[in-house]
């Protein structure tokens, strides 16, 4: 599967623009990991691109993501990416073994965190955001209270990346795609 085939899924799927950037920053994310680490980009990226596409089909914990899971194997998705899919989430009873499943579990939480910090620095822009202003809004656990700090300090640590270090990571991967999230702010790429 390539990923102009996993974006038409998406696209099919998904309307809520908000949705769409979360699941290109796990994507972004899950290629940044995926080259570090000597794994197959592609088939890391699409997994980012996809592990959300039946949120709005199944917006709780009863249907999502396992009631997606069918939908993707009649879409011809690889039984890798779909064993990762339902890995990310605690309640489904599939273990997280594979690097891939274990990265996904860790870049998933951890984007939404990010993304809210973008949004309140004076720039709005992911371009001069640091592992340490993410580290200053942690403790405020009315700020962004659905991302869940158990789980992002958890996945990190299982995943075998320290939290800040991963934390640092992710931003780096999703300035890479800082227009595309709307988090250019009033910033420019750096050189």
């Amino acid at each position: 599967m390539d990923r102009s085939t996993a974006l038409a899924i998406v696209q099919e799927y998904v309307k809520n623009q908000g949705l769409i950037n979360h699941m290109f920053s796990v994507e972004a994310a899950m290629r940044f990991y995926a080259q570090h680490l000597g794994h197959d980009v592609d088939l890391w990226g699409i997994t980012g691109l996809l592990h959300d596409f039946d949120w709005e089909i199944h917006p709780t914990l009863a249907g999502h993501p396992q009631d997606g899971a069918p939908i993707l194997r009649t879409l011809n998705v690889p039984e890798t990416v779909i064993q990762a899919i339902l890995s990310h989430a605690d309640h489904t009873g599939v273990a997280r073994v594979t690097p891939m499943q274990k990265a996904l579990y860790a870049c998933d939480e951890v984007t939404g965190l990010i993304t809210a910090v973008a949004y309140v620095r004076p720039s709005r822009s992911l371009y001069d955001l640091t592992a340490s202003s993410v580290k200053k809004k942690w403790k405020d656990r009315g700020f962004a209270a659905g991302a869940n700090r158990d789980e992002i300090s958890r996945s990190a640590e299982e995943f075998g990346v320290e939290l800040w270090q991963h934390v640092d990571q992710v931003i780096v991967a999703m300035r890479n795609i800082a227009p595309q999230l709307g988090l250019e702010g009033s910033l420019t790429p750096p050189a």
